[in-house]
């Protein structure tokens, strides 16, 4: 079993900006599919947009396994398993998501494409996702 003694402030100072990067990032992935911006017609581009949509599924697993968790009353006192199903999923997913994006984003500057806001809103979704989820992660303890 894995353990957080986190304080409530600091989990909440984590928790809003990991939350608004997963919210962005499916909302950058939604634009762009519903907006059909220039940059989709690039093939590359669209590749890197398909491996998005992988991280953008590996971040909603971590979310269901999160609620589930707080649903069973599991808070801050995990199995290693469920741990890594939540808060991995959605640190490896933001990584992965912000790399992709990055590398659409340049793609997309150097072939001076319009419609890179949304690539934007991905790398930022993406870090934020990353960075605050690998916070809340390493604040787990071994018991």
């Amino acid at each position: 079993m894995y353990e957080s003694k986190i304080r409530d402030a600091r989990w909440i100072a984590y928790d809003l900006p990991g939350n608004a990067g997963w919210i962005a990032f499916l909302a950058g992935l939604i634009l762009c599919a519903v907006k059909r911006p220039e940059i989709t017609g690039n093939n590359a581009i669209s590749a890197f947009l398909i491996l998005d949509l992988l991280c953008a599924a590996a971040m909603v697993v971590g979310v269901i396994e999160l609620i589930s968790e707080r649903i069973q009353k599991l808070d801050r006192v995990l199995p290693r398993r469920r741990l890594y199903r939540g808060f991995g999923a959605l640190t490896f997913g933001g990584l992965a998501g912000a790399v992709f994006s990055l590398l659409a984003l340049a793609i997309a500057l150097m072939k001076d494409l319009r419609g890179t806001c949304y690539l934007g809103l991905l790398c930022g979704g993406g870090l934020l996702c990353f960075v605050f989820g690998g916070l809340l992660l390493r604040e787990y303890k071994k018991q």
